[in-house]
């Protein structure tokens, strides 16, 4: 379970949505078994989504961010419903790319290709944004989805710290927007913060808490907590959304199917469950 916690300044001028969501990160790479490049891509992706749906003012909104990429990582896919985030990388055993500095090249793995948003509130038809991607570093991507497709000036910061077993000793990340009432003066504090601000799994490495990140990065502004929303990584596939899914494919599928008369054995991208499928019951 991940906390987001929700700031403001004392003139009401920005919102800041910050997390520390390891257990989030570490969660889905115990489900898909995945290697560091994987690990630290998907976690970014996860965080990035969740603190996006904690933005959300409707509860029933479906959040769903995909990237599709050239890279080794063949793509991710995250959603976020209900207080849960989900998500996979198309290779989660891509092999290790290191930058000159020593830091995992997320970038390089992902490669040239599209970020695609949609938000599904139930209602006729679900709002729909794709663009290309800026770096493949996920967070400056999403800044650019937020400046370009919603219009709101942003800064967005993820990141995900493995640790030699593999497994993830750090992660996190923030959102902060812009009121479209904001002051230059504000305006020119918080790039100055940000400016300055180290990396935020550097910063979790420190032990600061969300709220000392979130007093970093409001330095000067006068922060003030609003709410915090939780959000965690959990998957809620059925076997009965899988055979109304294998029903609904065309009238010669199903057949030819149904004539090799033997279980079938699907597996949920998101969880890695398998579930065992009988003929009779896909004839209901």
């Amino acid at each position: 379970m991940s906390v987001a916690e929700i700031y403001s300044d004392a003139k009401k001028e920005l919102r800041l949505y910050v997390t520390d969501a390891r257990e989030v990160a570490e969660e889905a790479r115990r489900v898909h078994h995945s290697l560091p490049l994987a690990t630290a891509a998907l976690g970014r992706l996860l965080i990035g989504a969740g603190l996006m749906y904690c933005m959300e003012k409707s509860e029933r909104v479906k959040l769903t961010v995909q990237i599709k990429g050239s890279g080794s990582l063949g793509g991710l896919l995250v959603t976020a419903e209900d207080g849960c985030v989900k998500g996979y990388t198309i290779n989660p055993e891509a092999e290790v790319l290191i930058k000159e500095n020593g830091k995992l090249d997320i970038s390089g793995g992902i490669g040239q290709g599209t970020l695609s948003v949609v938000k599904d509130y139930g209602l006729k038809e679900p709002y729909t944004s794709q663009m290309q991607l800026v770096s493949g570093e996920i967070a400056e991507d999403l800044t650019a989805y937020f400046a370009g497709s919603e219009q709101t000036p942003s800064a967005v910061a993820l990141g995900v710290l493995v640790d030699v077993d593999g497994s993830v000793k750090q992660a996190g990340g923030f959102i902060v927007q812009l009121m479209p009432f904001a002051a230059e003066e504000t305006i020119a504090a918080l790039e100055k913060n940000i400016a300055g601000l180290p990396a935020v799994t550097s910063l979790l490495e420190q032990g600061l808490t969300t709220e000392a990140i979130a007093e970093r990065v409001l330095a000067g502004l006068s922060p003030e907590k609003l709410d915090e929303k939780m959000f965690r990584y959990h998957c809620n596939c059925q076997k009965e959304r899988f055979i109304r899914a294998i029903r609904g494919l065309s009238k010669q599928e199903l057949e030819e199917i149904l004539a090799e008369d033997k279980p079938i054995t699907v597996e949920c991208h998101f969880c890695d469950k398998k579930y065992e499928i009988r003929p009779e019951e896909l004839k209901g």
